[in-house]
């Protein structure tokens, strides 16, 4: 796809240093890495530029909301600069239609919306709403472009995730014993191990919470005979299948490690593992 080198005396973000480094490895895996990589510039851009939201909550309905297995961030508590956000829809669209995830037909319908000055402030707290937790999800509109809540979700993504980051660093998490996100309410997509901790982390906020293995974070199934695990060739990744919901949740093996877990690196890292899963008769989170 593109063959973009870093301009002399840029320093590239790890994970676009870990993604050209997988590239280089793993060929075939050429289109998932460059649209990652230029989601990971179009963050790197507007995050200068971000606000930090400070957590509003007291202590008492912090802890109610959690008891009660309520997502913590509300659309009213993120900061979001909508003219960035405008961009962004605009942008993660055309990434997406590079890399052939979008019609050509959508595509269009979708910059339309950007263009024609559509309310997309109105979009997106439509989306948020609808996604409060896995078993509350509402289906999008029927007159609504195709993959707009994906859009929706990578271009809400840096302000989620400035948000979680905040908000994280003055929660006591440990009681959060659910599959899914306590911040947004989004399921994970990966999980972390380090030491003697299986760590969830977001799809959509990238917040991290402690999940006890090897109980699925999706219909919360623990007996270990009913969990399936496989790793990859050089034991870095590993599958945890359920053989209750049929789901599975891919995980990066931390223990040992060069480095930390880098999310949008080890996603595309595994999509093998995603071939390997499905062969055996599991359906992706």
């Amino acid at each position: 796809m593109h063959q973009e080198r870093p301009r002399p005396g840029r320093v590239e973000p790890r994970e676009v240093v870990e993604l050209r480094r997988l590239k280089t490895e793993h060929p075939e895996l050429s289109t998932a890495i460059d649209m990652q990589i230029d989601l990971v510039e179009l963050y790197r851009r507007v995050h200068p530029r971000l606000r930090t939201p400070v957590l509003q909550r007291d202590r008492a309905s912090v802890a109610r909301q959690l008891a009660a297995g309520e997502r913590l961030v509300e659309f009213d508590d993120l900061i979001v600069e909508w003219s960035e956000f405008r961009l962004l829809v605009r942008q993660v669209g055309d990434v997406l239609r590079r890399c052939g995830a979008l019609e050509p037909v959508d595509h269009a319908q979708l910059q339309g919306l950007v263009r024609d000055a559509h309310p997309l402030e109105a979009l997106a707290r439509d989306y948020y709403r609808r996604t409060p937790r896995p078993d509350r999800l509402l289906p999008a509109p029927a007159d609504q472009p195709a993959l707009l809540d994906e859009v929706l979700a990578l271009s809400l993504r840096p302000f989620l995730t400035r948000c979680a980051e905040s908000w994280t660093q003055s929660l006591d998490l440990d009681v959060w014993q659910r599959g899914y996100c306590p911040l947004c309410g989004f399921e994970p997509d990966l999980a972390a191990l380090s030491g003697h901790d299986r760590r969830l982390i977001c799809g959509r906020c990238a917040a991290q919470w402690i999940f006890q293995a090897p109980t699925c974070p999706f219909c919360g199934e623990s007996r270990s005979d009913a969990v399936t695990s496989f790793t990859s060739r050089d034991g870095r990744y590993r599958v945890y299948g359920c053989n209750t919901c049929r789901r599975y949740l891919k995980a990066y093996d931390g223990r040992g490690a060069d480095r930390p877990v880098l999310p949008v690196v080890d996603g595309i890292a595994t999509l093998p593992l995603d071939a390997a899963a499905m062969q055996k008769g599991y359906g992706g989170s």
